[in-house]
């Protein structure tokens, strides 16, 4: 169940290097895809996670995938979530269910 560490990309990384390299204001792309700007800063400073919404609002306006950007950040969650000392602890606690006979546990 645990996977190595590894340090997930924030999808919000992503749309604030791409802002940069096309010299947009963070405050004008916001206004330009109609959310309030404080929300699409904590987005992009890894303070907020993406929604499947302002994603594909950043597809329509820069051209960049919204299933590349909601995968990112369903990696990200999960790496955060699986390097959680607390949910990690709460885990362990979680007893199996055992599979069923004659079912490999590979298809539950």
């Amino acid at each position: 169940m645990t996977q190595k560490s590894f340090i997930p990309t924030h999808p919000g990384e992503v749309i604030k290097d791409e802002l940069i390299a096309r010299g947009i204001s963070q405050k004008e792309f916001a206004q330009r895809i109609g959310v309030p700007y404080t929300m699409f800063n904590d987005i992009l400073n890894e303070r907020r996670p993406l929604s499947a919404t302002t994603a594909l609002f950043v597809e329509s306006a820069l051209g960049i995938s919204a299933d590349l950007l909601m995968g990112l950040q369903a990696d990200y969650t999960m790496q955060t979530m699986r390097n959680d000392a607390e949910l990690q602890r709460r885990l362990r606690k979680i007893s199996p269910y055992s599979a069923p006979a004659g079912l490999p546990a590979s298809r539950i």
